[in-house]
């Protein structure tokens, strides 16, 4: 089992309090290891500790999934222990209808007698019925398939002697999934896993899930939007494109599918954000995928596409360190991403401008320049995979991707 310090020393203070601890994260991301390791914790700080576990994925479990039958068994189970505490993980949650009730009504009978950590795959059901009944008493965590560091941990398991660069190259098309790198799959193991775990958050978490008919229409649309990661949606567009290969759909559809596919954690969109006017845009986002290695098992072109996958592994690296990421507008220029989060009530900002090369004086003066109409004093970076590095120029640091995706003051 891979460990994922940075996840467990966030959720590590919150254990044996009264918040509903819920991590939440894409089919496969590593949120049932997750659940492992925070139960080992546990155990090893006391090893006669009562531990309750439930993984609704399982056939045993199908019984539970009706919420009347899941809290009697807990609550027997409960009772069976009682004084003692217990700790109850309950594996993709979303499964049981009505699991909120459940969740509320064993906090409010037992309090300090348990302690629940619960996952799940679905954003809108988590956050709208949690919400409903146990508002400011859960606390969420949002689990990511592995960042570089992660994966580059892991894969020197395998091959002790790989260097940075050489695993950074497996990286773009193997992407983060866990399983990718602890089971050291070979390229075509990789792509039918990921083809696996694709049509597995599609069929349950998608389709299932607002009961979509169409089925062939939302993996068209699906296609065309991870084929275009990192450049500007237009729900138009997409019409339009289908259009031309004689299928008829709406705005609306497509608006309404895309938003789908993002309570199911597989698309992350990035709204944009004029610096001028200090204010977010309506209509202008972009969108990203969780895990670059589906879109390279989808449509098999990532080295090609290779500005768009840099954009996406930046993303990812910025949104599993906690930032909040928008795409800054000023004039006629672009800054790829504009990262903010509060750290011990100081607000931490960056500006990046992600580039494979910088292969002409042209290439540079335009990646530059975006960031040199900032004024302010924040961080500003361009990252690229040249490994000779313009330095530090009038207050924009250029570093190299993968070194700068090791770093840990970012």
């Amino acid at each position: 089992m891979i460990s994922r310090p940075k996840y467990l020393s966030k959720i590590i203070p919150f254990i044996d309090t009264e918040l509903i601890k819920v991590i939440s994260g894409v089919r496969r991301s590593g949120k049932s290891f997750l659940l492992e390791a925070i139960r080992d914790h546990i155990l090893a700080q006391n090893p006669k500790h009562h531990i309750i576990e439930i993984n609704f994925e399982k056939l045993e479990f199908e019984p539970l999934l009706d919420y009347h039958a899941l809290n009697d068994y807990l609550t027997d189970k409960i009772d069976a222990t009682l004084p003692k505490k217990s700790y109850i993980f309950l594996d993709e949650i979303q499964e049981v209808t009505g699991f909120e009730k459940v969740i509320n009504s064993l906090r409010a009978t037992y309090r300090e007698q348990v302690d629940i950590f619960v996952t799940g795959s679905n954003a809108k059901l988590l956050s709208s019925e949690l919400s409903t009944l146990i508002a400011g008493r859960y606390v969420e965590f949002d689990v990511y398939p592995f960042t570089f560091d992660e994966y580059l941990s892991a894969k020197k398991l395998h091959y002790p002697d790989v260097s940075n660069t050489e695993a950074f190259m497996t990286y773009i098309n193997d992407g983060g999934m866990p399983f990718i790198v602890a089971q050291n799959l070979l390229p075509e193991q990789r792509d039918n896993y990921l083809s696996d775990v694709y049509n597995s958050i599609i069929l349950k978490d998608v389709i299932e899930r607002n009961q979509i008919r169409d089925a062939d229409l939302l993996k068209r649309i699906y296609r065309f939007a991870i084929g275009n990661v990192g450049r500007i949606f237009s729900s138009l567009s997409v019409v339009k494109f289908l259009k031309n290969e004689h299928i008829n759909t709406s705005v609306a559809t497509v608006n309404n599918y895309i938003d789908a596919g993002v309570d199911a954690y597989f698309y992350i969109p990035v709204r944009k954000f004029n610096m001028e006017g200090k204010k977010l845009l309506k209509t202008q986002e972009k969108i990203y995928t969780v895990d670059h290695g589906l879109r390279q098992a989808i449509l098999g072109r990532n080295e090609q596409d290779i500005e768009l996958i840099l954009e996406n592994i930046v993303l990812l690296e910025l949104k599993s360190r906690g930032y909040q990421v928008t795409v800054g507008s000023s004039n006629a220029l672009e800054v790829d991403f504009i990262a903010e989060k509060v750290v011990n009530h100081q607000l931490e900002k960056l500006y990046i401008q992600v580039s494979y090369l910088l292969a002409s004086a042209e290439t540079a003066k335009r990646e530059f320049a975006s960031l040199e109409s900032i004024a302010d004093s924040f961080p500003k970076y361009v990252l690229t995979l040249d490994s000779l590095l313009r330095g530090n120029d009038k207050g924009i640091q250029h570093l190299n991707l993968v070194d700068w995706l090791l770093k840990d003051d970012h």
